[in-house]
């Protein structure tokens, strides 16, 4: 019974660490812009969201939630550049700024209008750092008390969306890649990334609660995954419908955080933006309690406790509260080429670190690894009016992986140049 009390309060801090700022504008969108192929473009959202994340999960939980370890074997200044890359996306730089942004656009500015955005930014990370101070509770505080009152708000919005359909869907989709915008939506939420990140604070709770053997520990991360999982693929479920509802009322430059609004105002009136401002406000607050505290606790063990926990989650607040303040949109179209850039190479040292086992040799790392980054670099070169035409012609590139098979033979080429390591270990066994 203790094991399945636990899993449960750690699979619910997990839905509600990763539904964040993203996780409740992406999917309405998502819904609008797809009609009546919204099934589709969810079906895109929860492979690149939800399925990478649960990989991701696992892949820290067999390396005890250290981030480190997981980018490890693509050597040590990749993976000291890679994951500071991505602690800094996550932390202060675009996903917990994303949080207090969001909640005021969506929460606070529809309820009290003239309210002071900077001010709202104070208060917002000041609740984070309170929270986030003490590292042990953090987990406990959202996966008992904030998470429930999360899936009860939601649960209120979505059931009435589906009671009393807000419009008929329509029979056409806004755009031509229905499936590709899913994914590309998806990776915006930056829960693939979180996930790598949360880790080290779930694995950290599950050994405050005494299970200590390694093997345990990875079956109950995998099962809390679960968990947050099937949370997280009910409630895109429902906000994607909820968009598909409206797609014959507004068009594809519709706002996104406005949709929402737009979308809870008409079902519940001026209590549903009550409900909305509860429903952002949790989401956001318990996201960016999460990032901060994950932020803090890698740049402690990168620097070896030389930069104290409590002295980076006061940096990362401050920086955070400061950048949140350009706005949501900002924040989403600079964020696009850095999380494309940085996705492929991670995702690739997930999916390796899953097989870390049976892969001896740390070249089929380095080699995939470096091939994902230079393809995502060639083709967000591409974004920016750099002519590279052959990334766009390589296989799957119409679906966005058009990395996928050059990291295939790279690490295929990788297995058969040998490592340092592999050299070293064979002269100790002659010597």
């Amino acid at each position: 019974m203790r094991n399945i009390k636990d899993i449960m309060v750690v699979g619910f801090a997990l839905f509600a660490m990763f539904f964040g700022a993203g996780n409740l504008i992406f999917p309405p969108y998502l819904g609008l812009v797809s009609g009546s192929s919204w099934l589709t473009g969810f079906a895109g959202f929860v492979l690149a969201d939800v399925g990478l994340a649960l990989l991701a999960m696992l892949a820290a939980a067999k390396c005890n939630g250290e981030v480190s370890k997981i980018l490890s074997r693509s050597g040590k200044i990749l993976s000291i550049v890679l994951g500071c890359a991505i602690m800094v996306c996550l932390g202060p730089l675009l996903a917990i700024p994303r949080t207090a942004a969001t909640t005021f656009e969506m929460g606070i500015a529809p309820l009290f209008g003239g309210f002071n955005p900077v001010i709202f930014s104070i208060i917002f990370f000041v609740l984070t750092l309170l929270l986030t101070i003490k590292p042990s509770k953090v987990v406990d505080i959202i996966g008992s008390v904030l998470t429930p009152a999360l899936l009860i708000a939601l649960a209120v919005l979505i059931i009435s969306g589906i009671v009393s359909p807000l419009g008929d869907i329509s029979s056409t989709s806004m755009i031509e890649n229905v499936f590709v915008e899913g994914i590309n939506q998806g990776y915006q939420t930056m829960d693939t990334l979180g996930a790598v990140a949360l880790s080290t604070v779930i694995i950290a709770t599950i050994d405050n609660k005494g299970y200590k053997d390694e093997k345990l520990k990875v079956k109950l991360t995998l099962q809390a995954g679960i968990v947050a999982s099937i949370g997280l693929c009910l409630v895109y479920g429902g906000l994607a419908y909820l968009g598909a509802t409206v797609s014959k009322i507004y068009g594809v430059d519709v706002v996104q955080t406005s949709l929402i609004v737009n979308i809870t105002s008409s079902l519940l009136g001026q209590p549903g933006k009550i409900i909305l401002a509860l429903i952002v406000g949790l989401a956001c607050l318990t996201t960016s309690v999460g990032l901060t505290s994950a932020t803090g606790q890698y740049f402690t063990k990168l620097t070896n406790g030389k930069l104290k926990y409590e002295l980076v989650v006061i940096v990362v607040c401050i920086f955070s509260a400061i950048v949140s303040n350009f706005g949501v949109s900002t924040i989403i179209q600079f964020s696009a080429p850095i999380l494309s850039l940085i996705y492929p190479a991670t995702v690739t040292l997930i999916v390796l670190t899953l097989f870390g086992d049976k892969i001896k040799n740390d070249n089929v790392f380095k080699f995939a690894t470096y091939t994902a980054l230079i393809v995502s670099l060639l083709t967000v070169a591409n974004d920016f009016n750099i002519s590279i035409p052959f990334v766009l012609k390589l296989p799957f590139a119409s679906l966005g992986f058009n990395w996928i098979v050059p990291v295939v033979i790279a690490g295929i080429v990788g297995n058969f140049v040998r490592s340092k390591k592999a050299k070293y270990n064979k002269l100790n066994r002659v010597a």
